[in-house]
């Protein structure tokens, strides 16, 4: 699971990864410019989408999805063990991937941090 925190003063949107997600992932930490950030859902049918070709992580399906994919030229960094809790945080002018994928504990309620503070800045 991870923990999103925005920096406004900064303009980062921060995923901070915890317990065996660290390993899981390869990754404690990722941070997105806030204005790369185009929106947030909460999708817990994106489990079924096609994961693509692992770059580097862990997949056990059915189990947990972790780490780096790429599927149809897209670079999504996936980190789910429970599908119902899975955001879906799209990119624009990323750098390093165009879709994260990440459980967190309180979908709605990040959903709303996320969009809340795209639209402010």
């Amino acid at each position: 699971m991870a923990r999103i925190s925005i920096d406004r003063e900064h303009g980062l949107l921060a995923a901070e990864f915890q317990g065996l997600d660290k390993l899981w992932t390869f990754k404690s930490r990722l941070e997105v410019p806030l204005a790369h950030v185009r929106g947030a859902t909460h999708d817990p049918g994106i489990d079924r989408e096609p994961k693509g070709i692992r770059v580097g992580g862990t997949h056990f399906p059915g189990v947990i999805t972790a780490g780096r994919f790429r599927h149809d030229g897209e670079r999504i960094f996936w980190q789910v063990k429970n599908p119902d809790k899975a955001i879906v945080i799209q990119l624009a002018d990323a750098e390093t991937y165009d879709r994260l994928v990440i459980e967190v504990d309180d979908p709605r309620a990040t959903v709303a941090l996320i969009e809340h503070s795209i639209a402010q800045s």
